[in-house]
């Protein structure tokens, strides 16, 4: 398979994916939409310039993650009725019912806004954009332990702030 051809497969397998982790990391949908065709256009320019890559699904998402990074340094604070405003659904609404996707969306939205940005980071990655501990250390260049650690620790904060609003 030639380089165009595993660009286009990774295109359309991971285009989704790296939309719906933007989005959870901006939180706008026009920005998320953004974001992910400039990191496909990145790796594509990457992969002209006859740079090869050994992971393509590791790099588009580092790719995308440096360009989040460069997103959070400029971005200001968007409230959660812009987002709802937005009716940005990233569960299909005709499938769960749409009022019970739009409550769980805000839910989500609204425990991952109050977690730390490096658990967010990857609580995202893990339980939205279905990656294994080792395929996110590699996106970060981080250790699979470490990866693994801020995983328990993002859960466990997040089951604090369920267990706060019982009370």
């Amino acid at each position: 398979m030639n380089t165009q051809d595993q660009f286009l497969k990774a295109y359309d397998e991971l285009a989704d994916a790296i939309f719906r982790h933007c989005y959870f990391r901006v939180y706008s949908r026009e920005r998320a939409q953004d974001l992910m065709q400039e990191a496909f256009c990145r790796t594509w320019q990457y992969l002209v310039k006859g740079k090869h890559i050994d992971n393509l699904k590791a790099f588009i998402y580092r790719v995308a993650n440096n360009l989040i990074i460069d997103e959070a340094r400029k971005r200001k604070e968007v409230s959660l009725d812009a987002l709802q405003a937005e009716g940005f659904n990233p569960l299909d609404a005709r499938a769960h019912g749409a009022l019970g996707t739009a409550v769980q969306v805000g839910e989500i939205k609204r425990m991952l806004e109050s977690i730390d940005d490096g658990y967010r980071e990857v609580i995202v990655m893990r339980y939205l954009d279905d990656l294994q501990p080792k395929e996110i250390a590699h996106i970060l260049n981080e250790s699979e332990n470490a990866i693994s650690v801020r995983i328990h620790r993002g859960i466990k904060k997040i089951k604090e702030v369920i267990e706060h609003d019982r009370a």
